[in-house]
C-alpha cells in the first residue's frame, strides 16, 4: 500500500481526471456496450477497466485495495495522455474526435464536461 501523502495525491488526481459520476460511467458503460445483436442492458457492461473505475467511484478512500490504486493510476495516466494528445486539433469534429472522447468516456472522463 501506498503512503497516505501518495494515497492523497492519487485519490485527488483520480478525481480531477475521472469527471464523470458513477451515474453517468455506469449509464455510458451500459449505452456504450448496447447493439443490436445483444439482449437486455446487463447489469454489468463496459470494458474490466471501466467496472472497476466505477467500483472505485463507489468506495470511500479508506477502503482501497491495491488492485484498486494500480487501476488508478493507470486511469490517471490514460487520461493525461489522451487528453494531451488531444489538445492538438484534429481536421475537424469527426470520427477520430469522437473516438477519442468515447475512450475517454469508458474509462470515467467527458472531455466535453465543464469542469466543476
Amino acid at each position: 500500500m501506498t503512503d497516505a501523502l501518495e494515497l492523497d495525491a492519487l485519490w485527488d488526481e483520480f478525481h480531477r481526471a475521472v469527471n464523470m459520476t458513477s451515474q453517468e460511467l455506469a449509464a455510458w458503460l451500459r449505452v456504450s456496450d448496447a447493439s443490436e445483436e445483444t439482449g437486455p442492458l446487463p447489469e454489468h457492461a463496459g470494458s474490466p477497466t471501466g467496472e472497476h473505475v466505477l467500483a472505485i467511484l463507489q468506495k470511500r478512500r479508506t477502503d482501497l485495495t491495491d488492485d484498486d490504486l494500480d487501476v488508478m493510476y493507470e486511469v490517471v495516466d490514460a487520461v493525461t495522455a489522451e487528453t494531451n494528445a488531444g489538445s492538438e486539433p484534429l481536421a475537424g469534429p469527426g470520427a477520430e474526435e469522437t473516438q477519442r472522447r468515447h475512450r475517454l468516456m469508458a474509462l470515467g472522463h467527458d472531455p466535453l464536461k465543464p469542469p466543476s
